[in-house]
């Protein structure tokens, strides 16, 4: 886990700072700054990553749920269909084909 200060200098350079003004100012070298920012990246890019399978497995919660409502309202409209049927044939109003 990356310390506050490395946090910090992670953040100066998309900020417009300078690579050997920020390596200074946190008392290292600029390969260590460089190694501090590639992480800090490689972290953002897991997180995102992370978040967007969470996305995909949510939409497809979500289609499961509505494509079984309407599997269910489907089969509820089928059955009323067969019903209003079966009473017309025993009303003697037509014939089911």
């Amino acid at each position: 886990m990356a310390t506050e200060s490395e946090l910090h200098a992670a953040l100066e350079l998309p900020r417009g700072g300078d690579l050997q003004s920020t390596s200074r100012k946190y008392g290292v070298t600029v390969g260590t700054r460089t190694e501090w920012r590639h992480a800090f990246m490689a972290a953002g890019a897991e997180e995102l990553k992370i978040r967007q399978e969470d996305l995909v497995d949510e939409q497809g919660r979500r289609q499961k749920r509505v494509f079984a409502e309407l599997a269910m309202e489907n089969e509820l409209l089928r059955e009323r269909i067969r019903r209003m049927e079966d009473f017309k044939l025993f009303c003697g109003g037509g014939s089911r084909e």
